[in-house]
């Protein structure tokens, strides 16, 4: 489905559709899943970012944008655009997001918001009445709508825990190398920044409940010869506490051989629990003392706020660009005035970079006790 949004024809006082327009700053793999999720969604890519007018050209080529621009400044200034991709390394996208506000621009920043809780918190005063969004785009799993569904209708009874982790293993060697495992690049976080942010975020969307406090440990498995600063953490190990009472413990690792995109969650409760695992997206497990059950993704079977998002019939696979493209629709749907539900914003990107900072303070304490602000 195209998305646009309407404006009065000049004299006339006809509404008439005028397709969105977009830029991505940022050429890389999230640059290209952005571009091509802009464009799925019905918006034209008309700007692309790159360093130098050569860059810039072959910037526009990869991301399939009409023009590419040499400098953040002659993009905002020359192009006609309603929103802004940032999809830079993680360093660049406080000063690349707060320049796209100020241009009146919305914005969809690539996590984390910013490297630290100071610049994130501005970027979110400085978006408010504007569009402004997070791509914790787990979410849009058909079946992580349907497990917060259930959790709301109060089916689990009494959570009490919640186990879980985000396994990767591209980092698994020592001569394993990216721009992420430079602090100067990626920030004082590297795991839990990257995804064990995307793992709190979707725990306290299906539960709506909040980490109040935590307990966690990192270290570093490899140092990383080409990292000009400190090398950051391959893995992190948090307990934690809900401001209702949950207790939870959930383990982030980069170096884990084998395991590709494994973001998993158990949540117990005292009539049914759930889990999800992203690697097997299409089912949830359902358990109960009288015995347990596999759902699948089917249409005709999920919740309304699911089926939403189901949009293959039962049997065909949907995955991870079927979540980045929902997210990015509803985004642009935001854009014309509606309030999609469930949609991530600032304020989550806010809260993810809290929750890395306090996970950062424990570790440095030895695994203390702290409490997370927001």
């Amino acid at each position: 489905m195209t998305v646009t949004h309407l404006t009065l024809a000049a004299g006339d006082g006809v509404a008439e559709a005028k397709t969105l327009r977009t830029a991505v700053v940022g050429a890389g793999f999230m640059g290209r899943v952005h571009a091509e999720a802009a464009r799925r969604a019905g918006v034209r890519v008309v700007a692309a970012l790159g360093g130098s007018p050569a860059s810039a050209e072959r910037a526009a080529q990869a991301l399939g944008a009409e023009r590419g621009y040499p400098t953040l400044e002659a993009l905002l200034s020359d192009a006609d655009v309603d929103v802004v991709h940032v999809c830079t390394p993680n360093a660049r996208h406080a000063e690349v997001t707060e320049a796209a506000l100020a241009a009146g621009l919305h914005v969809i920043c690539e996590k984390p918001l910013a490297t630290g809780v100071a610049d994130a918190t501005r970027l979110f005063e400085a978006a408010q009445g504007r569009v402004a969004t997070v791509p914790f785009v787990y979410r849009f799993h058909p079946m992580v709508r349907e497990l917060r569904a259930r959790l709301a209708s109060g089916e689990a009874g009494v959570v009490s825990t919640v186990v879980g982790g985000y396994l990767q293993d591209w980092l698994s060697r020592s001569t394993d190398d990216d721009w992420r495992v430079d602090s100067a690049l990626g920030g004082p976080s590297r795991a839990f920044a990257d995804i064990g942010s995307h793992w709190c975020d979707l725990f306290e969307f299906v539960t709506g409940d909040r980490i109040v406090r935590l307990s966690a440990q990192t270290a570093v498995v490899h140092e990383r010869p080409t990292a000009s600063n400190a090398s950051t953490e391959d893995v992190a190990s948090v307990h934690f506490a809900t401001a209702a009472g949950i207790l939870g413990t959930l383990v982030v690792s980069q170096v884990a051989a084998g395991r590709k995109n494994r973001l998993h969650l158990e949540i117990s409760g005292t009539e049914a629990s759930f889990g999800f695992d992203q690697e097997d997206p299409e089912r949830l497990w359902v358990g109960r003392r009288e015995g347990n059950q596999t759902l699948l993704r089917d249409p005709d079977t999920l919740s309304a706020d699911a089926a939403r998002y189901a949009v293959l019939p039962a049997g065909h696979a949907q995955g991870y660009q079927d979540c980045f493209d929902a997210f990015v629709a509803d985004t642009y749907r935001a854009v014309n005035g509606e309030a999609p539900d469930g949609l991530p914003t600032f304020a989550d990107g806010l809260r993810a970079v809290r929750i890395t900072d306090s996970v950062l303070a424990s570790a440095a304490a030895g695994g203390a006790w702290i409490e997370v602000a927001g």
